[in-house]
């Protein structure tokens, strides 16, 4: 397993847009997080603008030109934007398709026709977790709320023993499983195999959201014995059509770029040869640009026209989609601009320096240091790119397999100890109807359960890659 041993930077590293000692960046770093952590807590600022504001701050703590400092988060931006922004925007057009034609609901339906008893919490995470894929946190817990309130009322079980695991199922999806935001910014961040990152990731999410969720969910509904609020329960998309797409073709159109991108990342393990035709081929329908628009133009059809939309109503799902995510972006291009100004100071090397005789494990560090920044801004998405920023540097040397690990350990990071600073904690706390101590019983203490089982198996898995 790598440790904090590390190398020092490739001979070709950026040269430094300061000339400040290790103990001045320190200073600076802990300042500009400071900045960012207090508009976000403290005067309620918009995360974008938080980001901005702290990444100039950083520069002028770190004694940057306020030139260079720009220069450096409007690059950073521009390139985060450019890696990831496009797939972002993919997934909620897929994400908006799911949800619109019905398709969503179908899958929910049709599992519930087959779960009963015990077999119902388990049902509901496999609910959230194949509908949490190409859909956002907030957008999953929309879509999923209705079903929860509805079994948990219909079948006359407890809140907890039903919501438990399908919030399980969403964190996870949204923590560790591209193409979410987090993962995908950290995975740009870090230089890691997005086809690697995607199976471990799978491998970790499976037995994280197994404890995190059914098992965890008996406990909470000892805890927290509720039944679901009336008043909370919603109409449903496909109330409204006439018809809607069927479960087979539905689900695999969600795994589609799924399949795709861990085709590529198999296919390059065994062939390993970049002038082999497979490869070439694989290489191309397996990026993630590729594989999310074929998932997005296969959807139009499978889950549009499946449902009667009109080539109208396609064209307004898809602009729809957009809009919602706007602030995602500039929340995203904001934090790899930080991320970039980080790198540009100088931190990199910094870290290094201060690392040579620590044996704590790399991994373990990005952990703690997302799990700090979540706990200060409330945010996973903020939590993940700025401890993806600071940790850069300790991928240079590490394996494939260990690079991804280290994307996994950020985002179990980013989970930790959802609490009253966390737009989802207020989410869940209104629609499930609950107090906040209540709240902090149950989602908090999932999320963080998913944040240390998940950093626990992401340990054990670097033992052996």
């Amino acid at each position: 397993m790598t440790s904090l041993s590390v190398e020092t930077l490739a001979a070709d590293a950026v040269e430094p847009i300061t000339s400040a000692g290790n103990a001045q960046l320190g200073i600076a770093v802990l300042a500009g997080i400071a900045v960012i952590v207090l508009l976000i807590t403290r005067f309620k600022l918009h995360a974008f603008l938080a980001l901005t504001i702290g990444s100039l701050a950083l520069g002028a703590f770190a004694g940057a030109p306020l030139a260079d400092a720009m220069k450096s988060f409007t690059t950073g931006l521009g390139a985060t934007v450019a890696g990831v922004g496009v797939l972002i925007a993919l997934g909620a057009i897929l994400g908006r398709l799911l949800a619109d034609s019905g398709g969503a609901d179908q899958i929910v339906d049709t599992i519930l026709a087959k779960a009963s008893g015990r077999a119902m919490p388990w049902a509901m995470v496999l609910i959230a977790s194949v509908i949490g894929l190409p859909l956002f946190f907030e957008v999953g817990i929309v879509l999923l709320i209705p079903v929860v309130l509805m079994v948990a009322k219909r079948g006359n079980y407890s809140l907890m023993r039903i919501g438990i695991p399908a919030l399980a199922g969403l964190s996870v999806m949204h923590g560790l499983i591209p193409p979410h935001p987090g993962p995908l910014v950290a995975i740009d961040a870090v230089g890691a195999n997005l086809g690697v990152t995607l199976a471990l990731g799978l491998l970790v999410a499976i037995p994280t959201v197994i404890i995190a969720g059914p098992l965890f969910s008996k406990y909470a509904a000892r805890w927290v014995d509720i039944q679901a609020p009336d008043r909370m329960i919603p109409a449903r998309n496909s109330d409204d059509l006439e018809k809607r797409p069927g479960f087979g073709i539905t689900v695999a159109t969600i795994l589609l770029p799924v399949v795709l991108m861990l085709v590529k990342a198999l296919v390059d393990i065994v062939v390993d040869d970049p002038e082999n035709g497979v490869q070439k081929v694989t290489d191309v329908i397996g990026s993630p640009l590729i594989a999310l628009l074929a998932a997005v133009i296969v959807a139009m059809f499978t889950m549009g026209r499946a449902a009667g939309f009109t080539r109208e109503r396609l064209s307004s799902t898809v602009d729809r989609s957009l809009a919602p995510i706007a602030g995602i972006l500039l929340i995203v291009g904001a934090g790899g601009g930080f991320k970039q100004t980080l790198i540009d100071i100088g931190v990199g090397q910094m870290i290094l320096d201060f690392s040579k005789d620590w044996s704590i494990p790399a991994l373990l560090l990005a952990w703690l240091i997302a799990v700090a920044i979540r706990l200060a801004t409330g945010s996973a998405t903020v939590a993940t790119i700025s401890a993806a920023g600071l940790v850069a540097p300790l991928a240079e040397g590490m394996s494939t397999g260990e690079v991804s690990l280290l994307v996994l350990a950020i985002g179990a990071g980013s989970l930790f100890f959802s609490h009253v600073n966390d737009a989802g904690f207020w989410l869940v706390k209104e629609y499930f109807g609950m107090s906040v101590g209540q709240t902090v019983k149950t989602w908090s203490v999932m999320e963080t359960i998913i944040s240390v089982v998940g950093i626990g198996i992401v340990l054990l898995l670097s033992l052996v890659l």
